[in-house]
């Protein structure tokens, strides 16, 4: 089932791109476009945020949308400056213009600007809902990328949202 909107964080060049590339990222794009597609087919509103910052300013090749995504010109754009989504943005306004009750997010990095957007539509009554493994990130000094990832799908899991299988 869908949600009433995809919400796509922060796929942009110089977040999965450089310095360096996201853990699997050929395969995740996939992914990510097969909820883009689903989204489109059922014309379902596809919305893209991206970040805005001075490593990504607006207008440059680091802050635009990676090119392997198949995003069209009557979907949602929305710029942020901080890791919630909501923050500073017209995004609550824009799903209530839409009459969103509902939410499919993902996007990067899942520790910062998925945790965060993913925490504040849960506060703001949204029904959430992700497909696993539809967030991504780097690995640190702590975690590689996939036990980071496992590990927010778990605080997530029944508390924030719900996982839904495609």
């Amino acid at each position: 089932m869908l949600a009433d909107v995809l919400l796509v964080i922060d796929l942009q060049n110089g977040v999965c791109k450089e310095p360096i590339q996201l853990d699997n990222l050929p395969s995740y794009l996939k992914k990510i476009n097969q909820s883009i597609a689903l989204y489109h087919q059922a014309h379902k509103p596809v919305i893209f945020i991206q970040h805005n910052d001075a490593e990504l300013i607006n207008g440059t090749w680091s802050w635009k949308l990676v090119s392997e995504l198949n995003n069209q010109s009557n979907d949602f754009y929305i710029q942020k400056t901080h890791a919630n989504s909501f923050y500073g943005t017209n995004l609550k306004i824009t799903l209530d213009k839409l009459h969103v009750k509902s939410l499919e997010i993902c996007g990067a990095q899942t520790e910062y600007c998925v945790d965060t957007t993913v925490k504040m539509a849960h506060g703001l009554d949204y029904k959430i809902q992700m497909v696993p493994k539809s967030t991504a990130t780097f690995a640190n000094a702590y975690l590689s990328a996939a036990k980071t990832i496992a590990f927010y799908e778990g605080i997530w899991d029944q508390r924030f949202l719900q996982f839904v299988e495609r």
